[in-house]
């Protein structure tokens, strides 16, 4: 008689995450099922229970086990780490293999995957939830690979074994019908697949007709992403359903990089502008973020918050604290230069050190703070370099992103075209001092004053246009932010809240960024509280938390943009917030957590802040919470 009581144990040592905040919807909205994250510390797979190895991707980024009692258990390492084609993964079991808790499966370069892929957290799912009779998880906030406990399961008394079908036209009528809600075969231009879902570059994505997709048993959920559509089939069903896809129309197999490269010439000029900063700011992100925290704390010390004296004035014992936290929140914002550097150049195909180099270099101490610019030039006192007659500024760039991003894609460039024409033996005397010097020079002389007075040029701009119009102003950028989400474009306003910061001290967008992303939890908090189904009540409860944390995508393509009036709602209400905060000159001095948790970056009128908080809870909860009350107790 076959147990049907299993332990699963964690595949992966590191750090306990929740699904939810997987930043993926095919597992954050739980499409493959329900299941727990790991954030590895280390690069080894072991197995998490006894049983068969029932599917090893060929790109070696995830394995399926079923296992005695028949749970079967995906572990996928990473996310769009299929894009590597298995650079960086080992695997050392195939398909078939008979394995024991501990043994290992795959091995992978931790360091390198999180720098090629989005990212290393690796998702742990349950496949077959439908067979669980009882299932639970552990809550423990760390674990040890073939050691800790991840899962208790036990599977339903099977009464009759099922036997899977077998031949290539196992799957053609879902297959065709597959293709025909994607609009038909002519709709789509490229297809391929991974370990759990189909991957599309369409012709036109509004012919997609998702409810007949997603009405469909064996799609567990579709969504747009990064240019490509995704219609998530699930591990050991996936692979047969683009065969009998291909089998039965004129698509043809392609790979990854073929539906990667059908995708980019969709994309214009600007997409791919915006695709490029998102490549370079999202790495430096959390090194930004966390200077912003620290920042906020050193504000509550120094800035009289919640009394009419700072504290550092009531209590000097804290003086020299809150200075020492100054200078490590302020050094990332002191040497941004260099962080951007090193992303850029690295996005740009080049050497990233040398990126990280000539980020300092453009913020040398013996260069002219950038923030001392202004009264030098007032006073005429602007150090110059003279070169055989020919006068150059000699300023630096703190806190400047166009000269750092400028000369970072010249310094690549440079590189790349001297790596193919120098031997190997002279490389490493050659290129990197050539292509150091030659962008050095070209940086002080022609990018930098260039795109330091463009940057100066949108920044003065950006205020005037504020100041003169503070409630159009708001009232446009709160409403526009959450969609610009959708497509991608809030990156851009990454690189415009750095640049002024860098220029004035302090910007305007990102405190309207961060109640956008409370409005659109708000809502997602109000559709937990009326909805019935408790799938949808989970997924909103913990999606309109992790906006509230600044990650709104599970609140938003889980649950707002599902039902749209919550999306609607959360936009109404954060476009209200911003008209307010902007007449009320809300500024911040620092990007930190955009949720609740941003107050701390507040510089100027944290009060008034506090209203917009309150108005991007209240508004959008209410308009959802009426409006979800009579359409979902309707149906």
């Amino acid at each position: 008689m076959v147990n049907n009581k299993e332990v699963i144990y964690a595949p992966i040592s590191g750090q306990i995450k929740k699904l939810e905040d997987v930043p993926d919807p095919t597992f954050s909205e739980k499409m493959m099922g329900d299941g727990l994250a790991i954030d590895p510390s280390d690069g080894k797979v072991v197995a998490p229970l006894d049983g068969e190895v029932v599917q090893i991707f060929p790109t070696k980024h995830a394995v399926g086990i079923r296992g005695n009692s028949g749970v079967e258990v995906l572990i996928h390492i990473g996310l769009d780490t299929v894009s590597l084609d298995g650079k960086g993964f080992e695997a050392h079991v195939k398909q078939g293999d008979q394995v024991k808790i501990g043994d290992p499966l795959i091995t992978f370069d931790v360091d390198f995957i999180r720098e090629k892929a989005t990212d290393v957290i690796t998702p742990v799912i349950i496949t077959n939830g439908s067979e669980l009779e009882f299932f639970e998880k552990i809550n423990d906030s760390t674990v040890v690979g073939g050691q800790s406990r991840l899962f208790n399961v036990q599977t339903k008394n099977a009464t009759e074994e099922k036997v899977p079908a077998t031949g290539t036209d196992q799957y053609s009528q879902e297959a065709s019908e597959i293709v025909e809600a994607l609009g038909g075969e002519g709709n789509i231009n490229v297809a391929t697949h991974c370990v759990t879902r189909l991957r599309f570059a369409l012709s036109d994505e509004d012919q997609v007709n998702k409810d007949t997709l997603e009405n469909m048993d064996i799609v567990k959920g579709s969504f747009s992403a990064n240019g490509q559509f995704q219609v998530v089939i699930g591990q050991g069903t996936v692979d047969k359903v683009y065969a009998a896809m291909v089998n039965q129309t004129n698509i043809g197999e392609a790979s990854k990089e073929d539906v990667k490269a059908a995708t980019a010439q969709k994309q214009n000029l600007l997409q791919r502008a915006i695709k490029v900063l998102a490549d370079v700011f999202i790495p430096i992100l959390p090194a930004i973020v966390t200077a912003g925290l620290l920042m906020g704390i050193n504000n509550i010390l120094v800035n009289p918050v919640f009394a009419d004296q700072p504290i550092v004035e009531m209590y000097p014992q804290w003086a020299g604290l809150a200075d020492m936290i100054n200078i490590i929140a302020n050094t990332a914002f002191t040497f941004l230069p260099a962080l951007i550097g090193w992303s850029a150049v690295k996005r740009f195909g080049g050497n990233e050190l040398l990126g990280v180099v000539l980020g300092l270099i453009m913020v040398h101490p013996a260069l002219l703070n950038a923030w001392a610019y202004g009264d030098a030039l007032e006073a005429g006192e602007i150090p110059k370099w003279n070169l055989f007659g020919f006068e150059v500024d000699k300023i630096g760039y703190q806190g400047q992103v166009l000269p750092v991003l400028f000369a970072s894609w010249v310094l690549a460039k440079i590189e790349i075209f001297m790596k193919k024409r120098v031997i190997d033996s002279l490389q490493l005397l050659v290129v990197a001092p050539v292509a150091l010097l030659v962008t050095g020079f070209l940086t002080f002389i022609i990018i930098g004053p260039i795109t330091f007075a463009i940057g100066n040029g949108i920044t003065d701009g950006l205020v005037a246009l504020f100041d003169q119009f503070a409630l159009i102003g708001g009232l446009v950028y709160g409403a526009i932010y959450a969609p610009m989400v959708i497509t991608g474009m809030h990156h851009t306003f990454l690189a415009i809240d750095l640049q002024l910061i860098g220029s004035t001290g302090s910007t305007f967008l990102w405190p309207i960024l961060a109640l956008s992303n409370i409005a659109q939890g708000a809502a997602a908090f109000a559709m937990m509280l009326v909805a019935r189904e408790e799938k949808l009540k989970g997924l909103a409860g913990t999606s309109g938390l992790s906006a509230w944390l600044g990650i709104t995508e599970p609140a938003m393509f889980g649950v707002n943009l599902r039902f749209k009036y919550p999306f609607i709602a959360a936009v109404f209400g954060s476009s209200i917030a911003g008209a307010f905060i902007t007449m009320q000159h809300v500024t911040a001095e620092s990007i930190g957590i955009g949720g609740v948790p941003g107050f701390l970056s507040i510089a100027n009128g944290m009060l008034s802040f506090f209203i917009g908080m309150a108005i991007v809870i209240v508004v959008p909860f209410i308009i959802t919470y009426l409006i979800a009350k009579r359409k979902l107790n309707t149906h």
